[in-house]
């Protein structure tokens, strides 16, 4: 354990809402040159916990103190001048300027009254390759890939000598390389003297680049690890205060219902709730077709389905792509970043209608070219992107709820009565954390904004949900809940599509998975064959053996 004495600290930082105790009394050290992770469940206050140190939120007790002196950070200012910066999830840059002048934008260098174009580009040069950067400096940022964006954001914060990084979720949309690329520069940065404090929810990456961490829970400081003692399982159990035995829902539930309403084993092979044939979008590269049990079927031998997609060409992928799905399966979609899972599941609900093919639902031919259309089906969309396009933070958790099927409550005229019904049903069902139905969303936790999204779709009764990503940015104690209740949904019958980045979430909850690699399906795995070697074998191009 290092004596070194500490470049920060936050001493008692106490911090009140309007009906919550967002932080009560915590301690928080940083050593010089050190990287120290700061975990917890989504609302234990490590957001706020550093906010109030970049300045944005005022502690209502407690003191911060740099190198032993007290100091005041009543605004963004006061910390920039400290040497502070925060890094936050969402990335603050103006898209539409080059990389050098986001790097100095507001503070860029003058000569008689007019920006130094020359001075401004030498510095960024400068910065530019401490951290790694190797884009040209007149590229415009939103041009660079989210790790390089990232890159962008550390030259930033360098430009105005900060000596203190915090980085928040910075890995949470870069591919393994990206993430890879920034751990380089964060041990380069430490190595020069620079302290870091990193926020994140992926355990093995805190495990891999932080020398300590420190647990929050329910607004407190729930404990310290140093490196010797660092393991997921001693987080977790700090995180939420009990050993989670089982993180993943079991998969040997034996009765399921099928689309027909009988009763099956997992032994056999219920009818298809979903075929997709040979579907086709753009960027991708060559038809691809399987059924459940991973054969090769032909449109004389396609079973009965609840979905069935047949020749489907779709923006963003490169090759046709057929697939079905069975009713109470859970069919993982892997691959690695720009592998064309997304745009397959746009493609699926309508976002981006397919260029060609054909999507069956139980049988039925269904023209799907918008989302409206897709609802109509019976397909439900929770997508990436929980706070843009998952929910709306302005609005309540009730009418977050009804959004989807708002068309079924009397319109013009709105049933509020059934709409409060339905939505407290589906608080209770799923466990929503809420102080009341009326709550606005952007108020609430990652993890319960996700149930709400989820809820806004159960909403339409859908026989086929498509999840992307469903447990991104959220924690660990989340997550299990996320898992139990989509296994559940599965068990009762409906037809899952899962889309994930994590291998661990991937290999725990799929019954069957499509791996895609550059906008073409690679080949699919059943249950026995799901292995991360498997998956990243296909994933990165190699053919089904």
């Amino acid at each position: 354990m290092s004596t070194a004495a500490p470049v920060l600290e936050m001493r008692g930082i106490t911090k009140r809402f309007p009906g919550v105790l967002a932080l009560n009394g915590v301690d928080l050290e940083l050593r010089a040159g050190e990287i120290l992770g700061l975990i917890g469940e989504n609302g234990a206050g490590k957001s706020t916990l550093m906010r109030i140190l970049g300045g944005d939120y005022p502690a209502d007790a407690g003191a911060i103190i740099l190198d032993g002196v007290p100091a005041a950070v009543t605004d963004v200012q006061d910390s920039i001048a400290l040497g502070i910066s925060v890094i936050y999830q969402e990335l603050n840059l103006a898209a539409n300027l080059d990389i050098a002048s986001n790097i100095f934008l507001g503070r860029e260098p003058r000569r008689f009254g007019i920006v130094d174009t020359k001075t401004l580009y030498a510095r960024a040069a400068a910065l530019a390759e401490r951290v790694g950067i190797t884009a040209p400096l007149t590229t415009l940022v939103e041009k660079l890939s989210p790790g390089e964006q990232q890159l962008v954001e550390i030259a930033k914060a360098l430009s105005v000598d900060a000596r203190i990084l915090v980085l928040d979720e910075p890995t949470s949309s870069l591919s393994p390389a990206e993430a890879a690329r920034l751990f380089e520069v964060m041990r380069a940065l430490k190595a020069a003297g620079v302290s870091m404090i990193y926020i994140s929810h992926r355990l093995g990456e805190v495990e891999q680049v932080c020398d300590r961490v420190i647990v929050l829970r329910d607004g407190e400081r729930a404990g310290e690890i140093e490196c010797e003692h660092m393991s997921r399982n001693a987080m977790i159990r700090l995180m939420v205060g009990r050993d989670i035995s089982r993180f993943f829902p079991d998969h040997s539930t034996l009765a399921r219902d099928d689309a027909s309403g009988g009763s099956l084993t997992r032994s056999t092979v219920p009818p298809a709730l979903l075929s997709v044939r040979d579907l086709a979008f753009v960027g991708g590269k060559t038809p691809v077709s399987f059924d459940a049990s991973g054969g090769s079927l032909t449109r004389s031998t396609v079973p009965p389905a609840l979905l069935s997609v047949r020749d489907l060409a779709f923006v963003g992928g490169k090759t046709p792509v057929s697939f079905d799905l069975h009713a109470g399966e859970i069919l993982g979609v892997a691959g690695l970043v720009g592998a064309g899972r997304t745009k397959l599941a746009e493609a699926l609900f309508g976002i981006e209608p397919p260029l060609s093919g054909e999507v069956f639902v139980r049988g039925e031919r269904a023209n799907i070219r918008t989302p409206a259309d897709a609802i109509k089906a019976g397909i439900g969309l929770v997508p990436e992107d929980r706070k843009a396009l998952g929910v709306i933070l302005e609005m309540s958790v009730v009418e977050n709820i009804s959004l989807s099927s708002i068309g079924s409550y009397n319109p013009p005229f709105l049933d509020r009565v059934r709409e409060t019904q339905v939505a407290t049903e589906l608080v209770d069902r799923l466990d929503i954390k809420t102080p009341s139905l009326d709550q606005l969303v952007q108020f609430l936790s990652g993890g319960t904004q996700q149930k709400v999204a989820l809820a806004k779709w159960l909403c339409t009764s859908p026989r086929i949900l498509i999840l992307d990503e469903p447990t991104r940015g959220i924690d660990v104690g989340s997550k299990s809940e996320i898992y139990k209740l989509v296994r559940e949904l599965a068990d009762g019958g409906m037809g899952v599509i899962v889309v994930s980045s994590e291998m661990e979430e991937i290999i725990g909850l799929s019954d069957r998975v499509l791996v895609m690699h550059e906008g073409r399906c690679t080949g699919t795995l059943e249950r026995g064959q799901i292995s991360e070697e498997n998956i990243m074998h296909l994933a990165t191009g190699g053919s089904r053996t």
